[in-house]
């Protein structure tokens, strides 16, 4: 097994709770881990035989891109869609950041972390 992972990837989003956040947006930080056997990429050289990095982040791409109220909500669509979208990942975890949070005091972030095992179903 081999655990790969795609780190720091920064995305503009109009995701909260608060109304003028869903309108102005912020900075918002993914980390994605996963886990999958390399062998027989490792052995042949291809790209085809593994998890595809672009892939991956085109998808979370894709879901930053829904506007959602809660960092839960959106960690739990990306772990699905990735999860549905690549059979050969055994599991995985996604953490999600939330740039200078409206909180009422300076804080740096916010984040939360869901993993393929908090999952009620199998993907």
């Amino acid at each position: 097994m081999s655990f790969i992972s795609i780190e720091g990837m920064e995305f503009f989003s109009h995701h909260g709770c608060f109304k003028e956040e869903q309108i102005i947006g912020t900075k918002f930080i993914v980390d994605f881990y996963f886990e999958t056997d390399t062998t027989v990429a490792e052995e042949q050289d291809d790209i085809s035989k593994t998890v595809n990095y672009q892939a991956v982040y085109s998808l979370i791409k894709d879901e930053m891109n829904i506007k959602s109220r809660l960092l839960e909500n959106i960690a739990r669509r990306i772990l699905n869609s990735i999860c549905k979208a690549f059979p050969l990942i055994e599991g995985a975890d996604v953490k999600i950041s939330k740039i200078n949070p409206q909180m009422g005091g300076k804080i740096e972030k916010v984040s939360v972390t869901l993993s393929t095992d908090d999952l009620d179903e199998k993907y």
